[in-house]
């Protein structure tokens, strides 16, 4: 299946029926008062999340989603049927933008979590319902409700408790292939991989979902590369592991262009909580091995974990204080919850 994670779409909600204007017509009735029924109430237009999906590949074949139009009233008061509602099936994890794509209107995060987007038009009111002591035989109803269109995007963040990182070639796919049931396409040229890679990661008897992006490279958040579209899907990560090639020239500015690239790109991504790992140990002397750590930490200002995802020497601790971050993020999230509210007049 295909990748998708940015769509946009055009829907409209069903208008209402028209009321109707009636009037009883019975064998010895002359005077057969109104029986005008009230018009259907237009569909609505609903988004609901859904297990199984992880692409918006769908709404690349259909943009346009029209909800049922309620159908008018009839005579001997009878209301119309209600249109039908249409639902987009999108995954969880999906934001709905308004059309400036800057808008959130809604952040989907649990599964069968439904919005309605655009609701159907109400139907009008048939002859019947305006009879009164004063006035027997109305001659007048309501039109229905008109339709609502809307134009929306769709933007796709990945669900994971983990993101990787790192420059183009920095062994990111080779690290997921290696720790996880993923088979991302493994090749030794730059932008190798060209959409996101979600696979579960085991350690110690604990599993946890790790995503892999599109390598980043200097300029990223102004559009250089393709890195920078898919930023988002790690936004929701609890934890970033910072992959570094230890086969580059100069470790330190690879390191320093990443963390530029997420202070630039803005918000809470690069306040996250990250893991530093030296990437193609296998392919380094021991004395290099050190001399680039030592350089790294410095730049780092902590600990920097050596590894290789072709040997796995140093696999597992890696992943280790990866799954550390995790459930110190998940005891913090828990925490926050369960603290009492304080009321303030």
């Amino acid at each position: 299946m295909k990748f998708l994670d940015l769509a946009k779409v055009y829907v409209r909600s069903g208008a209402g029926g028209n009321g109707c204007v009636s009037f009883l017509r019975e064998k010895h009735k002359e005077y057969g008062g109104p029986d005008g029924g009230d018009g259907g109430r237009g569909g609505d237009v609903v988004i609901q999340s859904v297990e199984g999906l992880n692409t918006l590949i769908d709404f690349r074949y259909q943009q346009h989603f029209f909800a049922g139009n309620g159908e008018p009233g009839k005579g001997n008061q009878r209301t119309g049927h209600d249109g039908a509602d249409i639902v987009l099936r999108v995954p969880v994890g999906t934001e709905i933008l308004d059309e400036d794509q800057e808008t959130v209107i809604a952040d989907i995060t649990e599964v069968d979590q439904r919005i309605v987007l655009a609701k159907g038009g109400n139907g009008g009111f048939g002859n019947l319902h305006f009879k009164s002591a004063t006035n027997q035989a109305p001659r007048r109803a309501n039109p229905g409700q008109e339709v609502i269109n809307r134009t929306i995007w769709l933007r796709l963040k990945l669900i994971a408790d983990a993101g990787l990182l790192g420059l183009p070639n920095a062994g990111k796919s080779t690290f997921l292939a290696a720790s996880s049931n993923a088979r991302p396409k493994i090749a030794g040229y730059p932008f190798t991989t060209l959409h996101p890679n979600l696979g579960v990661v085991g350690v110690d008897n604990a599993e946890f979902v790790m995503a892999d992006i599109p390598g980043l490279i200097e300029g990223a958040h102004e559009g250089r590369g393709i890195g920078d579209r898919f930023l988002g899907h790690v936004e929701r990560c609890s934890v970033l592991l910072h992959l570094i090639d230890g086969t580059a020239e100069d470790v330190v500015q690879d390191y320093t262009t990443i963390i530029n690239e997420l202070e630039a790109y803005g918000g809470e991504l690069a306040h996250k909580p990250r893991v530093t790992a030296l990437n193609k140990i296998d392919a380094l002397e021991p004395e290099e091995r050190e001399e680039k750590r030592a350089a790294l930490e410095e730049a780092v200002g902590g600990k920097v974990l050596m590894m290789s995802g072709v040997s796995k020497e140093g696999l597992t601790p890696v992943l280790r204080a990866v799954r550390g971050q995790i459930e110190d993020d998940r005891i913090r999230l828990k925490s926050s919850k369960e603290e009492p509210q304080t009321w303030r007049p």
